[in-house]
């Protein structure tokens, strides 16, 4: 397929695009997930489940209502309800995902250490670890201070694509990058943070990042994202996206909406200012025509919603 990228589009625009494809069509439903075993603490930004020794499992950041200060924990489903794993570790990270390369389980999340040089302050990095299962994860690799959403796939040649997000000179509130590494042990905070940035994809205002990848059955690769906005009170507005990437020729789809908060059930808010917030966490493509997403909502709690696969068209 010839991936074509036209003008950039707004978060407001793509909205527009958005309604206008949903009208008409019925409603989907969406479910809350109901985590227990972790007091009066709030559960979102989960993974999508993923397989490990032999059950579903899902990683999800863990934290007060009001702190920053999270945990990831892996849960599985009892009941009706996932509550965590007895005896699987629980790593400092905020905002989990997992891939798997060369075999190998790859789960990571976003770091929060004392800045470095504003008192009181707080910097960020994403931090990866690997193993054959949950049980065995070590951190191998930290990425560039400053950046999140640093995220692996294994591609069909056997190299890894790593999709970047610099922010500031580079970047400016965030933007999405994309170079290809021979391994994983050839991944360097020098080269992610020289790796090219995609044109086009966001307006200097606005900001986005790559949440998962997906490789098509033709070789392309399926990224599930977020992109962001402020509107003029000052609140933000995160929207669940996705866009197709040419790893052969780095040529990229332009980024349409798969869901917004309205598709979900209504809710709790952190703050009042991340009410519009849905964060993707995973996509489960199933047979049919249909996909689940797994995602943050207002980071305050997790939901899901089936939706036509995005990435089906790409495919044909």
């Amino acid at each position: 397929m010839n991936l074509k990228k036209t003008d950039v589009k707004t978060c407001n625009v793509l909205l527009e695009q958005y309604l206008v494809s949903r009208a008409g069509k019925s409603p989907v439903a969406a479910e809350k997930l109901i985590f227990d075993g972790v007091g009066q603490k709030d559960v979102y930004n989960i993974t999508a489940p993923f397989e490990d020794e032999g059950e579903a499992v899902i990683a999800g950041r863990v934290e007060s209502r009001d702190s920053e200060h999270s945990e990831v924990v892996f849960f599985v489903e009892r009941d009706g309800k996932w509550i965590p794993r007895e005896g699987a570790p629980v790593l400092v990270l905020q905002d989990p995902f997992h891939t798997r390369i060369g075999g190998e389980l790859i789960v990571g999340g976003v770091q929060i250490f004392p800045h470095p040089e504003q008192e009181g302050a707080l910097m960020w990095r994403t931090a990866f670890y690997r193993g054959e299962k949950i049980a065995d994860l070590k951190l191998f690799f930290t990425g560039p201070d400053g950046m999140k959403d640093l995220r692996l796939v294994e591609l069909p040649d056997g190299g890894i694509g790593v999709f970047t997000r610099p922010q500031g000179e580079k970047g400016g509130r965030g933007q999405i990058g994309y170079y290809r590494a021979a391994s994983l042990d050839e991944l360097s905070v020098q080269h992610i943070e020289e790796a090219p940035l995609f044109k086009g994809q966001f307006i200097p205002e606005e900001w986005g990042g790559a949440n998962e990848a997906h490789v098509l059955k033709n070789g392309l690769i399926g990224v599930l994202g977020h992109t962001a906005c402020f509107d003029e009170a000052g609140d933000r507005h995160y929207y669940p996206m996705i866009f197709v990437l040419d790893p052969s020729t780095g040529n990229i789809s332009d980024m349409e909406l798969i869901a917004i908060r309205d598709d979900f059930q209504p809710g709790p808010a952190k703050r009042d200012d991340l009410q519009d917030v849905v964060f993707s966490g995973g996509l489960v493509r199933q047979a049919g025509g249909t996909a689940v997403l797994y995602a943050g909502i207002s980071d305050a709690e997790a939901q899901r919603l089936t939706i036509l696969d995005p990435f089906a068209r790409f495919e044909s």
